[in-house]
């Protein structure tokens, strides 16, 4: 037999489930449960231990379910599967985006500490970053997305509370990519014996098909699960993947907070992963299309897309360093201010006036009055986040009828 290995597509039908062990069910049931029952009083006693971080988990040991909120049939299939892509040791489904944001920062930082992120970052993120993290005594600060080693180091040399470099790269809403390799660099070179510096990686907008940000450094990559990896516009989720060390001190903190991802929703990413890397072909496919439509017509203009020679030198290479793909998001101004913009997604017929992204549909919005309304003008400037900014996320329509939708909206300017 040939032992060659696998590719992903293939793994993810096979990896992490055994039929025989549901009733030789082909895909898994969904265990709409709260509890699980143990055989006996050691084996809860053990499951525990493993759950809480009291004993760490040993080799080839696969400890009792308990209840949802810690462990579940659907989520650790889920977990099993989704690594594949990226090539990670482990992962963690989470409730939402948010979620794992949240629940993966806190796992790693303390009052004193200091995160130093990209900016911009999804509002969300940005939000918990400027506005809550403070409150419990953690610092931070922000370099421009795409920004050089040495402009990322300034923030970090001579700051012994540095513990977490965070990027989201492309950012969002800019589609600027960060240097993971340079991050890398600089969290080994500041790191101490007793503080090691942690590379935090939202690969939300390439990957995971586009982009493995942990074969480029990054100890942990973390997703909002509801856009491609759930794709179809019906659930919320997050995930963080990385190694089974740092992995189950996230999980630890999963378990205390309560943002497990439920049962249902786990099923609903693992019926997605089959179609994943297609759907993310096929929308860049047609993202490719619209881009060309684009940097042609005369309204749009600073159009913000990987791989383009317009984006600049160092963001090619960047991108020819880091991806393997395109991606299917846009971000484009129109000439005018906030009314034209309006005016265009006003005038859009077959992409939907929506925030989020990845799903089957194509989506469009205004950052900054709608993902990123929170930030100061200031902040938003700062970031290149302007009114007359648009985001497109290219879902699976016919991309010749994306095009006339797009050239009868402009026209609306």
């Amino acid at each position: 037999m040939n032992h060659r290995p696998v590719k992903p597509q293939t793994e993810i039908f096979s990896k992490g489930y055994d039929p025989q062990r549901s009733e030789g069910a082909a895909v898994p049931p969904v265990f709409r449960t709260s509890t699980f029952l143990f055989k006996t009083a050691e084996e809860g006693k053990r499951a525990f231990e493993i759950a809480y971080g009291l004993s760490p988990m040993k080799e080839g040991e696969s400890p009792a379910l308990i209840y949802t909120r810690v462990n579940n049939p659907n989520t650790e299939i889920l977990e099993d599967k989704v690594v594949c892509w990226d090539g990670a040791e482990e992962a963690a489904i989470f409730g939402s985006g948010m979620g794992a944001v949240s629940s993966t920062c806190l796992a790693f930082l303390r009052p004193g500490d200091t995160l130093v992120f990209s900016d911009p970052v999804y509002g969300g993120t940005e939000y918990f970053f400027r506005h809550m993290l403070p409150l419990f005594g953690i610092k931070t600060k922000h370099f421009p997305a795409g920004a050089t080693k040495a402009d990322m180091e300034a923030l970090i040399q001579g700051d012994p509370t540095v513990k977490a470099i965070y990027l989201e790269s492309p950012a969002n809403p800019t589609i600027v990519i960060s240097d993971i390799e340079a991050a890398r660099e600089l969290a080994d070179q500041y790191s101490t014996p007793d503080r090691k510096i942690i590379l935090m990686v939202d690969n939300t907008f390439m990957g995971p098909i586009f982009c493995q940000p942990l074969k480029h450094g990054a100890d942990l990559v973390i997703y909002s699960a509801t856009k491609f990896f759930g794709g179809h516009s019906d659930l919320v989720a997050g995930i963080t993947m990385g190694s089974k060390a740092l992995m189950g001190q996230v999980k630890v903190f999963r378990t205390i907070l309560g943002s497990i991802a439920d049962p249902d929703t786990t099923w609903l990413i693992h019926r997605s992963l089959a179609t994943l890397q297609i759907r993310m072909e096929k929308q860049q496919e047609s993202a490719l299309k619209l881009v060309d439509f684009l940097l042609k017509h005369p309204k749009v203009y600073d159009l913000s897309y990987p791989g383009l020679p317009q984006t600049g030198e160092r963001q090619l290479m960047l991108w020819k360093k880091q991806c393997r793909g395109t991606g299917s998001l846009i971000t484009f101004k129109v000439k005018g201010n906030e009314a034209e913009a309006f005016r265009v997604l006003d005038a859009i017929h077959h992409m939907k006036l929506a925030v989020s992204l990845g799903g089957v549909e194509s989506l469009i919005q205004h950052p900054s009055a709608m993902t990123h309304s929170d930030m100061a003008p200031h902040e938003k400037a700062h970031a290149g986040i302007t009114d007359n900014m648009i985001r497109i996320s290219v879902g699976l329509e016919d991309a010749d009828d994306l095009i006339a939708d797009l050239e009868q909206a402009l026209a609306k300017i």
